[in-house]
């Protein structure tokens, strides 16, 4: 008869610390990998905001009727080459290398940095290098020949919600005098309205509503690697038409000042938006997104 000890536990005692062994211990987070993740994540972002396209917001009236205040865009980077104003939040210093250079066509939305400070202005191209240049009663004489310039029926522009612009910019409340009520009620402005069209047969609409000292400029040329830029808003646009003092560009732009060329409207938000998510799509608005920012060309 046998001696041996018999095991009293459950079968299910038995097997908990056989369990409880096969499990292995719980690894460290590595914060070193997570932070390196996480930076390479940030460079591929900022390169590709660099050297590639960025996300840009309209904060004045200066382009209006064809960049309205709250509009976003894409503006690519790669169109006229690279220079300081490339990179990001331009981090770089001041400077006049380009990379891989070209040359902006008449018509083209761009991007430009004035000469007092690291700040985005958004224009249109008028001029190119070795061009000559005047305004007269707010026409371009360009080499010599004036721009043609043909009346359009007035663009309408909301009225409601006019306090969307950057401080210190002027907003549609300018156009004041052309308050107009349409039938169902709401309120636009229809200010004066042109259609301007240069030698390449880039088309585009303007404001002109009003007499200025901008609306005057006595022929200058346009300097090699530089070109000249004005708003689509001409009585209420810091262009190259105005000195820096009065936060203008002061003249013709080199081109290593100009970062990109608008390509596309993402999206537009009408100044109601508020925290709530809610409000975001009720401030849409619609028909604005995926607009082309490329001139029309019409044929001479």
């Amino acid at each position: 008869m046998g001696t041996g000890l018999r095991d009293h536990r459950s079968p299910s005692e038995s097997l908990i610390p056989t369990a409880m062994s096969d499990k292995k211990p719980k690894k460290p987070i590595d914060w070193f990998a997570e932070l390196r993740g996480l930076g390479l994540m940030l460079l591929a972002v900022l390169a590709f905001h660099t050297f590639v396209a960025k996300p840009f917001y309209i904060p004045s009236a200066s382009m209006v009727p064809n960049l309205l205040v709250g509009d976003r865009l894409v503006v690519s980077k790669y169109p006229y080459g690279w220079s300081w104003v490339s990179t990001s939040f331009h981090l770089a210093p001041r400077a006049d290398w380009r990379i891989a250079p070209g040359t902006p066509e008449y018509g083209d939305i761009v991007i430009a940095v004035p000469p007092h400070k690291a700040e985005d202005y958004i224009k249109r191209v008028v001029a190119l290098p070795g061009d000559t240049i005047a305004l007269v009663d707010g026409q371009i004489i360009l080499n010599g020949e004036p721009i043609v310039q043909e009346v359009e029926p007035p663009v309408r522009l909301p009225a409601e919600n006019d306090d969307i612009c950057s401080y210190g910019t002027e907003c549609l409340s300018v156009f004041a005098p052309y308050l107009v009520t349409l039938e169902d009620g709401t309120q636009v402005y229809e200010p004066p309205t042109y259609r301007e069209t240069l030698p390449n047969g880039a088309s585009y609409l303007i404001i002109d509503h009003m007499d200025q000292a901008l609306d005057d400029m006595a022929e200058i040329t346009v300097p090699d690697g530089h070109v000249f830029l004005m708003g689509d808003n001409r009585d209420h646009s810091a262009d190259s038409r105005a000195p820096v003092y009065a936060s203008g560009l002061g003249g013709p732009v080199p081109l290593e000042d100009v970062g990109g060329r608008a390509e596309f409207i993402t999206f537009s938000l009408d100044g109601q938006a508020t925290w709530n998510p809610i409000s975001w799509f009720q401030a849409l608005r619609g028909g604005r997104a995926w607009t082309s920012l490329r001139p029309e060309i019409r044929g001479e």
